[in-house]
Formats: structure tokens, sequence, C-alpha cells
């Protein structure tokens, strides 16, 4: 089954990144872009800490139910299939206005055309 962009996933292998260090099995991540209809995966991968950033920008150590608080980010990432899990499919954790954008983005401008038209007459109901 193909990922889609936005997927939650984690791997099943460890991968090197490109900054240095590896990213242990089970790492998650999230599809930022796919590549040859899912020959490969580009994935920002996150670790086990969380951090918020400070008054100059800078992360710090943070809660997770602290405001403004999210994972660390190890890096974004070439990644194959066979090295991913899908733990959570995009359209679970991704708004319906989200997910139609990043599909408009692929669109031709005349399949936009289209779209637009109908979305107009939505409107006219």
């Amino acid at each position: 089954m193909p990922l889609n962009l936005f997927d939650t996933v984690k791997l099943t292998e460890a991968i090197p990144l490109i900054d240095g260090g590896i990213a242990e099995v089970g790492t998650v991540g999230a599809i930022v872009e796919v590549f040859n209809q899912g020959e490969a995966y580009l994935v920002e991968l996150f670790g086990d800490s969380w951090v918020k950033y400070d008054e100059q920008e800078n992360f710090v150590a943070a809660l997770p139910q602290v405001r403004g608080a999210f994972r660390e980010p190890l890096g974004v990432e070439t990644v194959y299939p066979y090295q991913l899990e899908l733990t959570q499919p995009a359209r679970e954790t991704v708004s319906v206005r989200a997910h139609l954008f990043s599909l408009l983005e692929k669109l031709s401008e005349d399949k936009l055309t289209q779209v637009r038209d109908f979305t107009e007459s939505l409107l006219k109901k």
C-alpha cells in the first residue's frame, strides 16, 4: 500500500542521518514529499525529546504538555518503502482543508479550473 503525504510512519530499520548519527528502528516521522509515485519518500524524523523555542529562537527542553512544545526534529531524510511502517494515515491527523490543499498542488491548471468551477457551484446551493 503506497504511503501518502503527511502520513505518520516509523522506521523498520536504522538509517544514517545526513547530519551524522543514526535514526534507530522505531523512530517516528511524517512524510513531507513523495518521490516517483512512492518509490521513495522524504520523511521528517523526530526524536523522543520534547522541545520548544525560547525568546532567542533556540530549542530548549520542554514537557509535552507545555504550550508550543514539539518533538525534537532529527532531520529530513530520503527513506524507501521497505524501511517504513505506517502508524497513522494523514486522513486521521490532517484537517480536510490541509489535505485538500496538498491535493490541489498536484493538479494541472485545467483540473484546477474544474475544481474551482465545481466549488463555485456548491457555494450557490
